[in-house]
């Protein structure tokens, strides 16, 4: 897609295509990875974030011991691939990006020294790339800031069931992204492995996952989080009926908080068969606060639609946000300023949009950043903004490859 004016109209009636959640798929991708099987997955997210694990995976089967394996901007391959490698008996040079390097990793590295992995910092301290010496690792007991990313924690549950004497995690911290950690107990639960969180104690004992059962197939769901772009510009919209295939009710993930929080906003969620149904409701938008510490990455998404409905929010929880694609907090400060947004950028992770009253350039071009969050969040705006543009578009291939097309289908 080229960087030019959005043209989207103000009465959406239709069906939705959403990605499949690559959360889920990066989980399985790495269970049939450590019990090194073929297991099958029925269907499998076209993100790039799991493209890209699953060509590595492949990769490792027929490389020799040495060979550097980059991920991109995909950071949960990262962090992933961290903890499976140290387990994996070689040597192995993992980076990333520019982006990526600049995103730290010291906390895993550090948890999984203490349990008997050999990791080495190639470049700055604390940061990718790194160069892993992968063999047997005994386990044990270990201390982790749960404040920084869940993914660490993810990373080191799903390897802890090969480990010698198991994995028992003392969390420091309030656990952030909360719902993402439990999405791993819960896939691992599917596949006969059993973690106990009990307070700020997770343990996991020696044991193996059990995938050859037919009980055991996995279907992954659409993904919510790209389903918040939809939800937002239902909001913006005078009429809609839009139906999001193959969402559920009871999904296991964090963004399906969707369906709570957007009716404040005006949206509906009605749940069908096969996904769901939204639709406005008529509500007027009043002012409200939301804690976004167990689901990050619909902040932008909310903050852009309450900043274009002018309803005065203050968003909490957001200390993760400094540390993903881009700075998201400032991001989302620097281009709502574009719209006569004025917000607050406040200690702890905290954001709040104040005041409407600014200039609005004729045209607006929206700096994604490189974050594919930032243009699909602001790509509602186009409803009423009719000369607003997305600079580089094509990053929403990291999460949501058809985006595009399924925008263009309400194209005027």
């Amino acid at each position: 897609m080229t960087n030019s004016p959005l043209h989207i109209s103000k009465i959406l009636k239709g069906e939705v295509k959403l990605p499949l959640s690559k959360s889920e798929c990066n989980r399985l991708l790495m269970i049939r990875a450590i019990t090194g099987t073929d297991y099958w997955i029925p269907d499998i997210s076209d993100a790039e974030d799991t493209t890209v694990l699953g060509r590595i995976i492949l990769e490792l089967k027929e490389h020799e011991n040495g060979n550097t394996y980059d991920v991109g901007s995909a950071g949960t391959s990262m962090r992933f691939l961290t903890a499976y490698l140290a387990t994996v008996p070689g040597v192995y040079h993992l980076t990333g990006t520019d982006r990526m390097q600049e995103r730290p990793i010291g906390i895993l590295v550090k948890a999984l020294n203490d349990i008997g992995a050999d990791i080495e910092f190639s470049g700055k301290n604390e940061f990718p790339p790194l160069k892993i010496f992968g063999g047997i690792l005994q386990g044990g007991e270990i201390e982790v800031n749960g404040s920084v990313s869940s993914q660490f924690i993810s990373a080191l549950l799903l390897i802890a069931p090969t480990l010698h004497n198991g994995l028992v995690i003392n969390f420091i911290g309030k656990v952030v992204s909360r719902p993402y950690v439990n999405m791993t107990i819960r896939i691992m639960e599917r596949f006969g492995v059993f973690p106990i969180w009990d307070g700020d104690r997770l343990s996991v004992s020696n044991q193996k996952y059990i995938i050859d059962q037919p009980e055991k197939q996995f279907y992954v769901e659409a993904d919510w989080s790209s389903a918040s772009y939809w939800y937002s510009m239902v909001a913006l919209a005078d009429e809609a009926d839009i139906f999001l295939p193959g969402l559920k009710k009871d999904s296991l993930q964090a963004d399906s908080v969707c369906a709570l929080l957007f009716p404040f906003l005006g949206v509906t969620t009605t749940f069908e068969e096969h996904g769901v149904r939204l639709t406005k409701n008529g509500y007027r938008p009043k002012a409200f606060a939301f804690d976004f510490v167990d689901c990050p990455d619909i902040v932008q998404t909310v903050a852009v639609t309450a900043a274009a409905l002018k309803v005065p929010v203050l968003l909490s929880g957001l200390n993760t946000l400094r540390l993903k694609e881009t700075d998201r907090i400032v991001s989302l400060n620097s281009e709502l300023k574009k719209i006569g947004v004025q917000c607050e950028i406040g200690e702890g992770g905290i954001l709040e949009i104040k005041s409407f009253d600014g200039e609005v350039d004729s045209e607006i071009a929206i700096d994604t950043f490189n974050d594919h969050r930032m243009a699909m969040a602001f790509t509602s705006l186009a409803l009423l903004f009719p000369n607003i543009i997305i600079e580089n578009p094509d990053v929403v291939k990291k999460s949501y490859p058809c985006f595009w097309e399924e925008v263009n289908k309400f194209a005027l």
